[in-house]
């Protein structure tokens, strides 16, 4: 039996990881910002991943009951879309807070006990991350593609203590974050003064896009290989669209000139 920390793990990923990780045995701390019901081998404990005080906390109700984990899986984060022009400050700031800063607070936090078990780490990244920003997806991609800087460098500097560190990169998958990107994509169209025609024809893209999905239950069997293979690898990858892919392998300046051809008036 392993003993692993999700961020998260209210709803989507984070809560069918929790959930598998627990049927096959497992203890599981669930962190989330709304605490969870306790369930069979699952532990919730709340946390707001903004502030390094309640993370402090969070820690503190852990180690009451454990002295080591064996991995902590990052879940816990936000989807917003909107041109880097007329964001606002405030949710521009909002989102790395949440994507980038609340795994850094959790690893400081947390690593007494990773370190007490050699444990792992696993941040959820996603496809866009290693391939080129796309019109008012950009942010969300900068932070996960930052994320994953921060990922290869944090896995140099543990793996020096016994700590492993894997990016999984889930391309769509079948939960709240595709209404909430349905949401963000419809605030974006309504509010936006500069790209209202852009948009219109971008949200026809992305909800293709979006159309193939694969199930929380599907990453939970893939973050538990993660957890308990002998040899992980740093990049695990699913559900990657091959458009994207396909679009990325071309020079940049093709890729600026086909996206503006795509979504500008004929």
């Amino acid at each position: 039996m392993k003993t692993i920390i999700i961020t998260g793990a209210g709803s989507g990923m984070g809560k069918a990881t929790a959930q598998y990780l627990a049927k096959h045995g497992h203890k599981v701390f669930a962190l989330d910002i709304v605490e969870q019901p306790e369930e069979e081998n699952i532990i919730p404990i709340s946390v707001d991943v903004t502030s390094m005080q309640s993370v402090e906390k969070a820690y503190e109700k852990v180690c009451a009951q454990t002295q080591g984990v064996d991995a902590i899986v990052h879940f816990a984060g936000i989807y917003h879309m909107d041109s880097l022009i007329e964001i606002e400050e405030e949710e521009l700031l909002k989102i790395f807070n949440i994507n980038v800063f609340g795994v850094y607070r959790v690893n400081k936090i947390f690593l007494p006990l990773l370190l007490h078990n050699k444990g792992r780490i696993v941040i959820t990244s996603s496809e866009l991350a290693p391939l080129d920003p796309l019109p008012f997806t950009g942010l969300y991609g900068i932070t996960k593609s930052t994320v994953e800087k921060y990922a290869y460098s944090l896995r140099m500097e543990v793996n020096l203590l016994g700590i492993k560190v894997s990016v999984l990169r889930p391309g769509a998958v079948k939960t709240n974050m595709i209404s909430a990107s349905t949401k963000a994509l419809d605030a974006m169209c309504a509010k936006t003064k500069l790209y209202a025609y852009n948009t219109g024809k971008f949200k026809k893209i992305v909800n293709s896009v979006e159309s193939k999905t694969v199930t929380p239950e599907q990453i939970a069997k893939l973050v538990c290989k993660i957890i308990t293979c002998k040899r992980p690898k740093f990049v695990y990858a699913m559900n990657a669209n091959g458009y994207l892919k396909l679009l990325n392998a071309l020079p940049d300046a093709w890729q600026v000139g086909i996206i503006k051809r795509i979504l500008s008036k004929k």
